[in-house]
């Protein structure tokens, strides 16, 4: 009896560690489900919208400008921020304020990218950080889930301007 008990346990170990494995690369190198918080990204994604974030782009370096991507803050490691990609390496990024009269340019560095929160009177981007580096960047978030009057794709960058071709 005493060995039966144990088999079923280490069996039952047994199994959870596998599919412990399976989930824990699932949200790895798939993606998972996010809550956003805070007013950086409104009116895209409002305070505790529920997004879906792939994590394949990242690691295939598919990053795009114009994407939002979660990424670990680089001023506190245990949160993560939630912006828009207004520049990757080589790109000449603005890196002033909307208010300023006289506006200031910078090359993002090679590594970095350059994120910037869409509602940017509000916002804690690299305006303020600096260049951020990719492999900070967790994953791209692909469309949004809650609330369902807003399901879908996300809309396009209401700060466009910000994007420079140079």
């Amino acid at each position: 009896m005493l060995r039966d008990v144990m088999g079923k346990t280490f069996r039952l170990l047994g199994y959870t560690i596998q599919y412990g494995c399976i989930a824990h690369c699932a949200f790895e190198y798939l993606g998972g489900i996010v809550v956003c918080s805070g007013p950086s990204m409104e009116p895209t994604i409002q305070n505790s919208d529920i997004v879906f974030s792939e994590n394949l782009s990242r690691h295939f370096y598919c990053i795009q400008k114009g994407d939002i991507v979660i990424a670990k803050s680089p001023n506190d490691p245990k949160s993560n921020i939630c912006k828009r990609v207004i520049g990757l390496e080589g790109d000449k990024v603005c890196i002033s304020s909307p208010s300023d009269f006289r506006k200031s340019h910078s090359y993002v560095p090679k590594g970095h990218v350059w994120l910037e929160g869409d509602n940017l009177r509000n916002s804690t981007d690299s305006r303020c950080y600096g260049p951020v580096p990719y492999g900070l960047i967790r994953g791209r978030i692909c469309f949004k889930i809650w609330p369902l009057n807003d399901f879908g794709f996300l809309r396009a960058s209401p700060n466009g301007h910000r994007f420079l071709d140079d």
